[in-house]
């Protein structure tokens, strides 16, 4: 059993989220009860997941998507009033870290999903000290329908794929969730394939004209794994027990 706000310092010290200029707020998001036994885990902090956390009697709940967004309404109506009730009702913590969960380099959503399907880090897609993206390669050339096939194994949904099928990869990028913005830098890395979650209209146009292969995975698909890590990490680390709910999402 962990103090809510040790166990937020640990959280805030392991994924530097002092370090990050995010698009929402980092850390503890509503505060629940002081002393936390049980966590439940799961990307996006919905109402199928804090229903779920509440039938597993958790003290807190641990997501890479939480809430209060930028541009966002800040009115406590509708969706948001009922999930909010549901976690205060219930005296619920919730913990969320959006980017600096995507950048960690051994818990992270990117480091996790290269875990999962054989790449090889070797840089980051930026020069920043903790890149969201990396470049790297397979750990052995395959064709892309080959590594089509080869993605839709791992993470059990089929990408939607732009290029010739019959080309072969060797190097990569990739950014997991909503990250298909991300191309041109990839493009600039010379390598031979981008992966992200999502796919945007304009990616489709700027894949076949600069020939490079894109892989669109899934936002959800790419993002499990992340905070399944470091759930698992609380769990090992700090004697918390842990629960990894997945909320199938087909976006």
């Amino acid at each position: 059993m962990l103090k809510r706000d040790y166990m937020l310092s640990l959280l805030d010290q392991e994924l530097s989220a002092g370090r990050f200029q995010d698009y929402c707020p980092n850390g503890l998001q509503v505060e629940g009860k002081e002393q936390i036994r049980r966590v439940v885990s799961g990307v996006t902090a919905c109402q199928a997941l804090i229903d779920a956390a509440i039938v597993e009697e958790a003290d807190a709940i641990l997501v890479h998507h939480g809430y209060f967004w930028k541009g966002e309404n800040p009115q406590v109506r509708g969706m948001k009033k009922q999930r909010l009730q549901s976690l205060l009702r219930h005296d619920i913590n919730l913990f969320a870290y959006h980017l600096p969960l995507d950048a960690h380099p051994t818990l992270g959503n990117n480091a996790q999903l290269a875990r999962r399907l054989g790449l090889i880090t070797e840089g980051g897609l930026d020069e920043s000290a903790m890149p969201v993206g990396n470049v790297g390669r397979l750990d052995s050339p395959m064709s892309a329908d080959e590594f089509c096939g080869h993605v839709e194994a791992v993470l059990g949904r089929t990408p939607l794929h732009v290029g010739d099928p019959g080309d072969e990869i060797e190097t990569i990028a990739w950014c997991t969730g909503g990250a298909q913005g991300f191309i041109e830098q990839a493009q600039q890395k010379g390598v031979d394939a981008y992966l992200s979650g999502e796919i945007s209209e304009p990616t489709t146009h700027f894949a076949r004209e600069t020939g490079m292969h894109y892989f669109a995975c899934g936002h959800h698909a790419t993002e499990r794994y992340g905070v399944m890590a470091l759930g698992q990490w609380l769990s090992d680390k700090h004697g918390i027990e842990h629960i990894f709910i997945d909320i199938d999402n087909p976006a």
